[in-house]
């Protein structure tokens, strides 16, 4: 990765050019985290901390059957929560957090869960970036949740260069076409999780090559 702040500027056309292929080429990007309702959303992101999809989705499935609510979840106690999560990293943790979120979602929201920042930032183990996905998926709200592969994708590429993932989440909502906000999280990560990876990107198959400022990029691009 080139030092912060080297490579050269995208210009306004150049990043709404990246948006329209990555919209022509995927026009409704979906979370890859299996969900039912705003709650097991909000659940399986949580538990996604320093962990994948794929291994949270193996173990949501039986969780979720269970409880698929913020009551069902409580009254599951953190004990069962945890012995269904056990497969997932800081399971000890995350079943604490999972359980007391539940609570306080019956106790100060109704069982809902709330569409507001600051609520769900309230809520235990939720920071920005998961308040961020669901505000975005549940809600429709056109934030960006910046996680390792978007933070990534945005300093690689030079299309929001910033020293933590609250400077490239400001980067992205100041250079981002409005009418492509909604789906730029999903867009982003999944070009990074599965063509701008971290050890060897997959520049002869990315869409965006040509207008990446990567001076790492591989040289013999498609024309």
């Amino acid at each position: 990765m080139a030092t912060r702040g080297e490579l050269p500027q995208w210009t306004n056309a150049e990043v709404k050019e990246a948006f329209r292929r990555f919209a022509a080429a995927n026009p409704t990007p979906r979370t890859e985290l299996q969900h039912i309702n705003p709650f097991t959303l909000l659940v399986a992101v949580v538990l996604s901390a320093q962990a994948t999809d794929a291994g949270v989705n193996k173990a949501t499935p039986a969780l979720f059957k269970l409880a698929d609510t913020p009551g069902k979840m409580a009254r599951l106690g953190e004990a069962r929560v945890r012995n269904l999560i056990k497969t997932i990293g800081l399971y000890r943790t995350k079943a604490k957090n999972v359980v007391a979120l539940s609570r306080l979602l019956v106790e100060r929201h109704d069982g809902q869960v709330p569409h507001d920042r600051d609520a769900l930032e309230a809520l235990p183990g939720v920071g920005r970036k998961t308040a961020n996905v669901v505000l975005n998926v549940a809600f429709g709200e056109p934030t960006i949740a910046i996680d390792t592969h978007i933070f990534r994708v945005g300093n690689r590429t030079g299309l929001a260069v910033g020293k933590t993932p609250l400077d490239v989440e400001m980067k992205l909502m100041e250079v981002v076409p409005e009418e492509y906000r909604l789906h730029a999280h999903h867009w982003l990560i999944l070009h990074g999780r599965y063509t701008c990876l971290a050890r060897r990107p997959l520049c002869e198959q990315c869409i965006i090559a040509d207008l990446c400022k990567w001076p790492g990029k591989t040289t013999n691009l498609p024309s």
